[in-house]
């Protein structure tokens, strides 16, 4: 069994449920004729989009196989396999939207896949990602204070995850492939405070995640 794979049979299947529409709203360009997520789980989230008449044809990719298997039902196409090793003819093309949320960390090469990605974009279409910062305090301090970096089931530090961003990095995973980079970085909960405290400064210490729209020229 591919060992990504492996990772992804241990999960709880509501790992794989969440409808992340709310997130996924604000970010997108207009409305898609034709979307593809990555990582799509159960397809909660494009049913979801589908139902509020922001997306038309929708599809997924998705490695576990029982998920994708519940995704079946609400998509108009399902791909199980790992986007890294299967053939370009199974992604789809001429997309006018891509969702990647938490998943280009869980990849060997996400810059090689956010390249394929991209040239199946419409002129103007996007890749709406969710990416976790490594640079939030959550992460710095245990590792700073007490030189602690231990892998957890979900979260930053999810076992899964093969590569760590910061905002950075982040830009540059979608320029390389050609994209044009609008980041978000909302903050919430105790890092609001600090957030506040710092007059913004702090920002980039205080977002969990960073929500991105790339669009292609």
């Amino acid at each position: 069994m591919d060992p990504l794979r492996k990772i992804y049979a241990d999960k709880p299947m509501a790992y794989f449920a969440n409808a992340r529409d709310a997130e996924v709203v604000p970010l997108l360009p207009r409305p898609a004729a034709r979307a593809l997520e990555l990582g799509c789980g159960e397809g909660a989230t494009l049913a979801r989009l589908k139902e509020r008449g922001l997306v038309g044809w929708a599809a997924g990719i998705e490695i576990e196989t029982s998920a994708a298997d519940r995704a079946r039902p609400y998509l108009d196409q399902v791909v199980t396999g790992n986007v890294e090793s299967i053939d370009d003819a199974l992604i789809p093309r001429d997309l006018d939207l891509i969702l990647c949320l938490d998943v280009l960390e869980h990849l060997v090469d996400p810059w090689r896949v956010v390249h394929r990605l991209a040239r199946r974009l419409t002129p103007g279409g996007a890749i709406v990602a969710c990416i976790p910062n490594l640079r939030h305090v959550g992460t710095l301090l245990p590792l700073a204070l007490k030189g602690r970096f231990d892998y957890v089931e979900s979260g930053t530090l999810d076992r899964g995850h093969l590569r760590f961003f910061t905002r950075s990095s982040v830009t540059e995973l979608f320029q390389q492939a050609g994209l044009i980079v609008r980041i978000d970085a909302p903050v919430a909960g105790k890092s609001a405070v600090l957030n506040a405290l710092t007059l913004g400064f702090a920002r980039d210490l205080c977002a969990y995640r960073y929500f991105v729209r790339a669009e292609k020229r």
